[in-house]
C-alpha cells in the first residue's frame, strides 16, 4: 500500500513559513545585545532584557491565543500575526529610546508566539498521521535550519555593516515569509460541540491540553539542559582557546540533523517512538560529555553533531507524540502547551545554569548536564515511555490472532 503523499505543496509552504519565523528570531537574538549596549549605553542586564522579553511575550501569546485558534481560524490567525510582525519590524527604523525598543520586541515577541503555534497547528492537520514522525521531523528541521543560519547572518551582518541592515535583512525575510502563508490553503477544523458551549466559560484546558502536558514536562527537562548550549557555548569557547571552532557549531549541528532526519522520522513511524527517543538520549549525553572535554576544534564540533542529531530529533519526536495524543479538534492547543514549555525553559534555564556556573567551571557544568539528561530518560519512561511500550506489546499479541 502506497505511503499518503508528504510533500505538498502546502507542507512545503508552512516549513517555509517556519523556517523565515525562526530566521528572524535568530538573527535578532545574536545582535539586540550587543545593538543596546552600543547605541543606548545600557547595562548587562538591559542587554539580557531587550533579547528576554521577545521569549517572555512569546510564551504569553501562546498561553492566551492557543484556545482562539480553531475558533477564528489558524490561517487567520497565522498571516494576521504575520501582517503585526512585519510592521513591528519596520517600525525598528524608528526606535530612536530604549524603551520604544522593548515595546517593539514585546509585541513582535507575542506576534512571534502566535505564528508559531498556528503553524505547528495548521502542519499538525497537513502531515498524514500515516507520517506523523516524518512528517513532524522534517518541520522541526526546518527551524534547526534557521537555529544555524539565523545567527550565521547575525554574526556576519554585525561584522560588516550596522543594526539598520539587520532590520532591513530582517524585514525582506518577514515579508518573504508573509507571502509564503497567504499562499496556503489551509482548511479550518470544527470544533466538536462541547468545545463550542465551553469556550465562553474559564477553565484550565481552555489554555493548557491535558493530554499533551506530561510529554511537555518532558520537553522542558530536555530543553533546560539545552538551553546551556545556546547561553554559554561562546564563553566556554573563548575560555577554552577555541572561539574558531565554536563560530561553526551550529552549522554542524543542523547538518547533522538534516543528515539523520529521513531515517530518524521513518523510524519512528514504523517501529515506533522508543525505538529512537532512547538512542537519541544516549547521543545527547555523549554529546554533553565530549563537549565537558573538548580540548580540540574536532571534539568541539563532533559534540556540537551528537547534541544537534540528540536534542532536535527528541524535541521534534516529543512533539509529535503531543500531536498525536491530543484530539483532533485540540492540535492547535496541544501545539500551545508544548511550545509554552519548551518555551518557559528556553526562558528560565539561562538563569538557572547561568546559577549554577557561577559554582564551578564549564566543564564540570556540562559534564553535570548529562548526569541530568540520564535523569530526562527517567522522566520520558515515567510520562510516556513505558505505556508506548505496553501498548506495542499489545498489539503486536493482537496481531497473532
Amino acid at each position: 500500500m502506497d505511503k499518503p503523499k508528504l510533500w505538498t505543496k502546502d507542507f512545503i509552504m508552512i516549513s517555509s513559513t517556519n523556517f523565515f519565523t525562526h530566521v528572524v528570531f535568530y538573527l535578532l537574538m545574536t545582535s539586540i545585545a550587543m545593538y543596546v549596549t552600543t547605541a543606548y549605553h545600557a547595562s548587562q542586564g538591559m542587554a539580557g532584557l531587550a533579547a528576554g522579553i521577545f521569549v517572555l511575550a512569546s510564551l504569553i501569546a501562546r498561553l492566551f491565543a492557543g484556545k482562539y485558534f480553531d475558533k477564528i481560524g489558524r490561517k487567520q490567525m497565522l498571516v494576521s500575526g504575520l501582517v503585526v510582525f512585519l510592521a513591528v519590524m519596520l517600525l525598528h527604523f524608528k526606535a530612536d529610546s530604549l524603551l520604544f525598543l522593548m515595546v517593539l520586541r514585546f509585541i513582535q515577541g507575542a506576534m512571534h508566539g502566535v505564528i508559531t503555534t498556528a503553524a505547528g497547528a495548521i502542519v499538525a492537520d497537513i502531515i498524514p498521521n500515516e507520517r506523523r514522525g516524518e512528517g513532524t521531523g522534517y518541520y522541526a528541521t526546518s527551524m534547526n535550519l534557521a537555529m544555524a543560519i539565523g545567527p550565521f547572518l547575525g554574526i556576519l551582518i554585525t561584522r560588516f555593516a550596522d543594526f539598520q541592515m539587520i532590520v532591513l535583512v530582517s524585514s525582506i525575510i518577514a515579508f518573504i515569509d508573509l507571502i509564503s502563508a497567504i499562499l496556503l490553503s489551509v482548511p479550518k477544523p470544527a470544533p466538536a460541540n462541547a468545545q463550542v458551549k465551553e469556550m465562553a466559560r474559564f477553565k484550565v484546558k481552555d489554555y493548557f491540553e491535558p493530554a499533551a502536558v506530561p510529554i511537555s514536562g518532558a520537553v522542558f527537562a530536555v530543553t533546560l539542559a539545552y538551553s546551556s548550549v545556546l547561553s554559554f557555548l561562546s564563553l566556554y569557547a573563548r575560555d577554552i582557546g577555541l572561539t574558531g571552532a565554536a563560530t561553526y557549531f551550529f552549522l554542524v549541528y543542523a547538518a547533522a540533523l538534516v543528515i539523520t532526519r529521513p531515517f530518524t522520522g521513518r523510524w519512528f513511524d514504523e517501529r515506533g517512538e522508543n525505538v529512537v527517543v532512547y538512542p537519541l538520549f544516549i547521543l545527547l549525553i555523549a554529546g554533553f560529555v565530549l563537549l565537558s572535554q573538548a580540548h580540540s576544534g574536532w571534539m568541539l564540533l563532533l559534540s556540537g553533531a551528537l547534541i544537534g542529531i540528540g536534542y532536535g530529533t527528541v524535541q521534534s519526536s516529543f512533539q509529535a507524540i503531543a500531536i498525536q495524543l491530543s484530539p483532533p479538534n485540540r492540535k492547535a492547543l496541544a501545539t500551545s502547551t508544548f511550545f509554552i514549555f519548551l518555551d518557559l525553559a528556553s526562558g528560565s534555564g539561562p538563569y538557572l545554569l547561568g546559577t549554577v556556573a557561577g559554582l564551578m567551571d564549564f566543564r564540570m557544568l556540562y559534564l553535570a548536564i548529562s548526569g541530568w539528561v540520564v535523569l530526562c530518560i527517567a522522566v520520558y519512561y515515567a510520562v510516556h515511555g513505558r505505556k508506548a511500550a505496553a501498548s506495542k506489546n499489545t498489539t503486536a499479541a493482537e496481531s497473532k490472532f
